[in-house]
């Protein structure tokens, strides 16, 4: 399999992979435009216009859409992140001139309907409802809120109700004209494709664009911070972020290899102890998540409002232990399940399109496997445990707090047991 990358005279970029044998393929167009990119008067306009998308062209209705890529059984969908929008299908071979005509006129040729934008600010909002009505995901929203405070990095990707209830088709389109320029696209690719074909597609849809420049994003700053909120609900939900390198950093796979020594599995430190010992709660993981300047380790488990402070106080000891005793062999079964994990979702085209899109929108380039399975293998021990100790005492701390809750210890109790 072999990665091939070009870009044409405006900036548009193309890069593919065609993995040999597969009957299908996945083809998308990822923007470099998602809720950091945002102003302050714009926060949920990106997933807004992800949505209105779907919603119409100069040469499609929606049902039209949806009917020229579910008539050849593909798939077809978006997604809005903070540092990009994507829009991408999985189709068989013989349709990826197809999936491209349609993506490509899904992003280019939005008419942004008043009625359906109308009807679709009405679904938006009854996800933003969704959202708030399931705990375990608006902890994350405020857990991210507090970590980058007053910062677009720190802000809901769906935006608060009042933004979405006000944003007019002048917006929206504004937002297009400001982000979505070639140079701010990337097109990619991965499966039973030909790269010269795609480039001959990208050619003759976007090479007639005009660069443009867009907003370039704030710098991510870990501010740390606490949200608490109490509710009746029947568990207590807590979760924890620690500042962690961001993906241009090499020391991110220190971090992820970290996260999962430390609550990856069921394996893994906090899993054992907290649940199978303890039994304090039926979910506990850790994890790392990064952009491409900065990035969090975070941790979340669920429990009764009994024993919240308990777990609280357990996984700052557990973290700090593992500064102390984290193994060769804990190191080396993370390591397995990290590059396990990275190279069976790369079995897949769509995670592969997604990965070399994601590496283009960072380095510019895409790195081989090779090369990064040999800098997972480089973390040494010692890495871990020097990384875990920062974890324990020194990282920046953020804290977000969930339902029967009055009984947990607050950020400055956990500071004072992490400085023990």
């Amino acid at each position: 399999m072999t990665v091939r990358q070009d870009q044409l005279k405006n900036g548009f970029r193309i890069v593919s992979e065609h993995m040999p044998g597969l009957q299908s393929a996945a083809i998308g167009i990822w923007v470099t435009a998602g809720g950091r990119h945002e102003r302050i008067e714009q926060n949920g306009i990106a997933h807004f216009l992800e949505h209105m998308a779907f919603k119409g062209t100069k040469r499609r209705s929606a049902l039209q859409i949806a009917e020229a890529i579910e008539d050849v059984g593909g798939y077809i969908n978006a997604y809005t992140s903070r540092e990009v929008t994507a829009y991408y299908a999985r189709v068989l071979k013989d349709d990826v001139a197809l999936a491209m005509d349609v993506i490509g006129d899904i992003v280019l040729n939005p008419v942004f309907d008043p009625r359906e934008i109308e009807v679709e600010r009405g679904v938006i909002l009854q996800e933003i409802g969704q959202a708030y009505d399931t705990p375990d995901d608006v902890i994350f929203d405020w857990l991210q809120e507090q970590s980058y405070h007053d910062q677009p990095l720190g802000r809901t990707i769906l935006g608060p109700t009042e933004r979405v209830s006000a944003f007019s088709r002048e917006d929206l389109s504004g937002f297009v004209a400001e982000h979505y320029g070639p140079d701010q696209m990337i097109l990619s690719a991965a499966g039973a494709v030909d790269h010269d074909a795609l480039m001959k597609m990208a050619e003759e849809m976007f090479g007639h664009l005009q660069p443009r420049k867009g907003l370039i994003p704030e710098a991510g700053r870990f501010t740390g911070g606490e949200a608490r909120q109490e509710k009746e609900l029947e568990q207590a939900h807590f979760a924890l972020a620690l500042e962690s390198p961001g993906y241009r950093d090499d020391a991110i796979y220190t971090a992820q290899i970290y996260s999962t020594a430390l609550g990856g599995g069921m394996s893994s430190r906090l899993f054992q102890e907290v649940r199978e010992t303890r039994g304090l709660c039926y979910t506990i993981f850790a994890q790392t998540g990064a952009y491409a300047d900065t990035g969090t380790t975070t941790i979340y488990a669920g429990t009764s409002a009994d024993q919240v402070a308990e777990l609280a106080n357990i996984t700052i000891d557990e973290m700090k232990r593992a500064a102390e005793d984290m193994s060769a062999e804990e190191v080396a079964r993370a390591r397995a399940q990290m590059k396990a994990g990275m190279l069976m979702g790369l079995e897949s085209p769509s995670n592969r399109a997604e990965r070399l899109a994601r590496l283009v929108q960072i380095w510019g380039s895409v790195p081989s496997l090779e090369d990064t399975v040999a800098k997972i293998d480089a973390v040494s021990t010692e890495d871990v445990r020097v990384f875990a100790e920062a974890m324990a005492v020194q990282a920046p701390a953020a804290l977000a707090l969930y339902g029967p809750v009055s009984g947990a210890p607050t950020l400055a109790q956990l500071q004072e047991r992490r400085a023990a």
